[in-house]
């Protein structure tokens, strides 16, 4: 069993509102919720084994504020109360607040230190462990591609300019007016070549070991389980990978705070996870999974509804 939560976006700020100025977010109240899912993951039964944080765990405005560092440690220190790992994606208000050679050295990097677990890069955030027999978890860099984060002068940064320029010709580039491909978005971000190739090996070792694998990533890969514009950029090249292995049987994700969800064609489950920042003070907004040899049972609190996924 694992517990399973999204964007908290913790600011210590008075309560705000989204990008569109139409949906209220509780800035403060997401550390009050988490407390909540802590204190209910500690006295699950049988215990959890982990849990997996998906993304944009403090507020962009904490960079503003100069708050990052503090806030983070905040959210940390509510999650450090656990006495299981927890597994932490990477998504885009982490990378408004910390450069990615800073996340590094931050709470939130918890690629294991050996070197075979994840990409030759080490600043890539996509790792692999197995928490149990015939069970194995695949956490995902959305952002390996992306403009945030990374210094404008660098390979990494030119490449994924290039590419959201070739895609999006909105003078503001987090716009997805008018656009074709509307997830072609900085607020999104997509997968390095070398992370899709370490992915299919991974998931090569698995078929090879019967194993099932769980995949999490901030940024949806599906998108029947989006709204269109949260999506990763190259969904599609992330999807080919998963269809071509037998062992994946469920995709979790966070960044649309509505939440979604679908079963694919290839019988892979894909579950966005509603947001703990936009969740009002009475209600909650996270997760305990239990995993079956054939299924897998979500049980949801507040805005997050139970759910049986059959492999």
């Amino acid at each position: 069993a694992f517990g399973v939560v999204a964007d908290i976006q913790f600011a210590d700020a008075e309560d705000g509102h989204d990008f569109g100025g139409c949906r209220r977010r509780y800035y403060r109240n997401s550390l009050r919720l988490l407390r909540e899912a802590v204190r209910a993951w500690a006295g699950e039964s049988p215990p959890i084994d982990f849990v997996l944080q998906l993304g944009d765990s403090i507020d962009g405005q904490n960079a503003r504020r100069g708050e990052a560092e503090s806030a983070l440690q905040k959210v940390l220190e509510v999650l450090g109360q656990l006495s299981v790992p927890v597994h932490h994606a990477w998504g885009n208000h982490e990378l408004y607040n910390f450069s990615r050679a800073r996340l590094v050295h931050t709470g939130l990097y918890s690629r294991p230190a050996g070197g075979s677990d994840g990409p030759p890069d080490r600043e890539c955030h996509a790792y692999h462990c197995s928490p149990a027999p015939r069970l194995r978890l695949v956490v995902l860099d959305t952002y390996d591609l992306s403009t945030l984060g990374t210094e404008p002068g660098s390979p990494r940064y030119q490449e994924s300019l290039r590419l959201l320029r070739e895609k999006n010709s909105n003078d503001d580039l987090n716009s997805p007016e008018g656009l074709k491909e509307p997830h072609f978005v900085a607020f999104n971000g997509g997968f390095s070549q070398a992370q899709l190739d370490w992915f299919n090996e991974v998931l090569k070792f698995s078929d090879e070991n019967q194993e099932k694998v769980i995949v999490s990533a901030h940024v949806p890969l599906h998108p029947g389980a989006s709204n269109g514009v949260c999506l990763a950029w190259n969904y599609e090249a992330a999807l080919s990978v998963i269809h071509a292995h037998r062992s994946v049987v469920c995709v979790l994700a966070g960044h649309l705070h509505d939440g979604a969800y679908c079963l694919d064609s290839h019988g892979v489950h894909h579950l966005t996870l509603e947001g703990l920042i936009e969740t009002p003070p009475d209600s909650n907004a996270f997760g305990t999974v239990h995993v079956y040899e054939d299924k897998m049972v979500l049980k949801g609190w507040g805005r997050i509804p139970d759910r049986v996924m059959h492999f």
